[in-house]
């Protein structure tokens, strides 16, 4: 068999359509939400998502840039402890994110800011996240690096995951507080919280960001 043949063979089995169309939906939807309600209204996330917006508002460089770089440290960190198949298509969605993010960008916000209502904010924003991260994950994927960033952490520290993804998403909320008032970090905690239950129903059957975490242990 032919490289190109190889090539060909292997992309239709790590990429069929549908997977690619719920990945680029996914990824859509969370970089909608990120663009239109989080940066509007200082409602911040933890992991990764939440280091991008910290970087935006203090080195003013976009998304659409910051998100390729933290996830290509995160996953070169985590490399030895993740499947190729996870790998590649956490690649695949992190520029599906990047695009996105740099498409909403030539726009105006098409959602009125919701500064002046911060729980709807927050509550709506855990949804745009929970169910495009979800639907990325669902794929068999990571919608951002926390997943290889908890790995090395969890390896590091020996604990459980769990607590490696808690560690990483309460230090980007205390790092936030260098821009966001403490009032609105909480609501970051609803909004956190709220997406990450909606992660788990999306990913169906009790699933979700421990899948990941399982399968990407799998292949240790």
């Amino acid at each position: 068999m032919s490289i190109l043949a190889r090539f060909s063979q292997e992309r239709r089995r790590l990429f069929p359509l549908p997977k690619v169309l719920l990945i680029l939906a996914g990824s859509a939807i969370l970089s909608f939400g990120i663009y239109n309600i989080h940066r509007q209204t200082g409602i911040t996330e933890g992991g990764v998502l939440g280091m991008l917006l910290l970087l935006n508002h203090w080195v003013g460089l976009s998304p659409s840039i910051l998100s390729p770089i933290l996830d290509a440290v995160c996953y070169t960190l985590g490399f030895r402890f993740l499947g190729k198949d996870f790998l590649k298509t956490s690649i695949f969605s992190t520029l599906c994110f990047a695009g996105f993010s740099r498409l909403w960008e030539s726009f105006p916000p098409v959602i009125p800011d919701l500064s002046p209502h911060p729980l709807a904010a927050a509550i709506l924003g855990g949804l745009f996240v929970g169910f495009g991260c979800g639907l990325v994950i669902r794929q068999g994927g990571s919608s951002g690096g926390d997943d290889a960033l908890a790995l090395v952490i969890s390896k590091l520290a020996r604990c459980r995951i769990s607590r490696a993804y808690l560690a990483t998403d309460l230090t980007v909320l205390l790092l936030s507080l260098s821009y966001i008032p403490f009032q609105r970090i909480a609501f970051s905690l609803i909004t956190v919280t709220l997406s990450s239950l909606l992660i788990d129903f999306v990913q169906g059957a009790g699933k979700g960001k421990s899948a990941v975490r399982k399968d990407a242990l799998s292949a240790e």
